[in-house]
């Protein structure tokens, strides 16, 4: 178990900060269940290829998907137009699930 000890000190009269101490009991042993849990099922694996693979393929993905969104993002007007589509489909589900579901629900088991 991990606990985490939280010291508020005052440096000066406007200015606090917060210092996080993590003192670790019995971590040890934990990790060491987890890293022989996963060297099983590692081992367990008969096409660790295809495993290396997917990973591979997910972190190209990932990447790629990074990179199109910053060359989005780095378009001028474009980011704008995102942001007003974002709160309108924001405003659409809000609307068209949350106020009449709500009152849909509500209703029904009233007479």
């Amino acid at each position: 178990m991990i606990r985490l000890a939280f010291l508020l000190t005052t440096e000066s009269r406007s200015f606090s900060s917060l210092r996080i101490r993590a003192s670790s009991e019995e971590t040890s042993s934990s990790e060491n269940e987890i890293f022989t849990d996963l060297k099983e099922k590692w081992d367990a694996l008969e096409d660790k290829s295809i495993v290396l693979l997917y990973g591979g393929g997910a972190l190209v993905g990932i990447w790629l998907s990074f990179v199109v969104v910053g060359a989005i993002d780095s378009l001028p007007l474009l980011p704008k137009i995102m942001e007003l589509v974002g709160i309108g489909y924001t405003g659409w589900f809000i609307y068209r699930y949350l106020i009449f579901k709500a009152k849909g629900v509500l209703g029904s088991g009233v007479t």
